[in-house]
């Protein structure tokens, strides 16, 4: 099994004989959140593992070049992170660091009213899309037409059709939204 940056801060900060309350008080970071980053709980910033690096004497730019593949099968509702506010969107990464390692990117959404009801520009890309609705209706544009997704409703389709969702009502919508491929991870690369 490969070590992952929380692995080899923990492994480091034991050999160093150093505890969470050492490294906590020399980097402003609570022992929660070290213990939290050490466990593969959460997601950090470079600067903070430059922070922790230049306590624990650790290559900081070997560290921040690993993959940081979640090996977590399960992530709290709490520990998900916005990736992005986009107007009138709401995205945040249902898996932590998924975007890392894997083919498909599944994202929490949530759409706020649209101030003014104009018509969504459709596009297209490569690959497939399945989105589910939780909350809310959903306004989908497939092509020349156009369909209003109620909770519970599924579509599933190539993302290679003209496409685009808004929210045309006045209260919010959440929907569950998972693509291939994961751009995301091909963004990485370059």
């Amino acid at each position: 099994m490969e070590n992952n940056i929380g692995e080899i801060i923990k492994e480091t900060r034991i050999k160093k004989k150093m505890t969470l309350k050492d490294v906590a008080e020399q980097t402003d970071l609570s022992i929660g959140y070290l213990s939290q980053l050490e466990r593969g709980l959460t997601s950090f910033a470079n600067d903070t593992i430059k922070k922790i690096g230049k306590v624990l004497d650790l290559d900081v730019q070997t560290l921040l070049s690993m993959p940081t593949c979640c090996t977590k099968s399960i992530v709290r509702s709490y520990e998900r992170e916005i990736i992005r506010m986009e107007g009138q969107s709401i995205i945040e990464y249902c898996m932590t660091n998924i975007s890392d390692c894997s083919d498909m990117l599944p994202r929490f959404v949530e759409l706020l009213p649209q101030k003014n009801k104009e018509e969504t520009e459709a596009y297209k890309h490569e690959g497939e899309e399945i989105i589910y609705v939780i909350e809310g209706i959903l306004t989908l544009k497939l092509e020349e037409e156009t369909f209003d997704l109620y909770p519970g409703d599924c579509a599933h389709y190539p993302s290679t059709k003209r496409h685009n969702w808004s929210n045309q009502t006045n209260k919010l919508v959440r929907l569950l939204s998972i693509n291939t491929p994961n751009h995301t991870k091909d963004d990485l690369k370059e």
